[in-house]
């Protein structure tokens, strides 16, 4: 680690942290932090995946070496699961990333946006100049609204950087459409399926480019996190890939923190493959089929 660092960034090796393996024992919890929690004396701390996101993809019941996962929240992060990374130039330029994962996978994903462009919008509608300061937007009821939106809806870059700040979306978006000559949605129903849609055509590219980048075919995406509840995005996200979407768990990352854990001390075993089958054993995904 010290002579590649060395070698590609100029610096020594002793300035990085020693790398540990997921599930190996760190120590014991400190004796003053086991009485704030009201834990036992002597509580083993464990590791777990490098990333939360990495927690996630343990827990995705779906994946196999022709899935692609959506970890889907305020933010997404969408790629696919390798044996070795994806090194090349183009690579590079198409912003991918290669991360450490459980088992020595490799987690090849891009961070596109998420729904913090629908909870940005609630928040503008619901704020001190909506008119009404005790309205709060019925997230479920916008989403039902949406998803029986007939006229055709613009279908925004919801990775343009204008959308990564605090701020009025609804507002962005209209600007957005101007600038390209295309009408902005007209009514919040239509800004939700315009988001929506968007979002579902950002994770088709990025799941295309991932398929191209590495030369792996992907038939399925496994969505888990707060966006495997938006059915209405699960189904857009099926119909703009192409391909079957299976949703769930939401919980994921918490899902596969513990397995990790519990593969530590012994209280299930296996590969990678044997903790996702505890979880498809456990979690039933929802399946989207791609619309004609």
């Amino acid at each position: 680690m010290g002579r590649r660092a060395d070698a590609y960034a100029g610096a020594s090796g002793d300035l990085l942290a020693p790398l540990i393996t997921p599930g190996a024992t760190i120590g014991e919890l400190l004796p003053s932090v086991g009485v704030e929690l009201g834990a036992e004396p002597g509580l083993t701390v464990t590791a777990v995946g490098s990333h939360d996101t990495a927690s996630a993809v343990v827990a995705m019941p779906a994946i196999d070496s022709e899935s692609a996962f959506i970890s889907s929240g305020t933010w997404s992060l969408v790629g696919i699961e390798l044996e070795a990374p994806v090194l090349t130039p183009e690579s590079q330029a198409a912003n991918f990333t290669n991360e450490g994962g459980v088992d020595g996978r490799v987690r090849y994903l891009k961070n596109v946006s998420g729904l913090w462009l629908l909870s940005e919008s609630i928040r503008t509608w619901d704020g001190p100049g909506a008119g009404d300061a005790q309205r709060t937007s019925d997230l479920a009821a916008l989403i039902g609204e949406a998803s029986h939106v007939t006229r055709p809806v613009p279908v925004f870059d919801a990775t343009d950087d204008r959308f990564t700040a605090p701020g009025d979306m609804p507002a962005r978006i209209a600007e957005w459409c101007e600038e390209r000559d295309m009408e902005p949605p007209r009514s919040r129903a239509e800004v939700v399926r315009s988001i929506l849609e968007s979002l579902a055509e950002a994770y088709a590219r990025t799941i295309d480019q991932a398929e191209e980048l590495s030369g792996k075919s992907i038939r399925t995406v496994n969505i888990v996190g707060g966006g495997s509840q938006n059915s209405l995005l699960c189904q857009l996200t099926a119909d703009r890939t192409g391909r079957t979407v299976y949703a769930g768990p939401v919980e994921a990352t918490a899902i596969g923190n513990i397995l990790v854990q519990m593969r530590a001390v012994g209280m299930v075993s296996g590969d990678l493959e044997a903790l996702r089958s505890v979880v498809a054993a456990s979690f039933e995904p929802v399946k989207y089929t791609p619309r004609p």
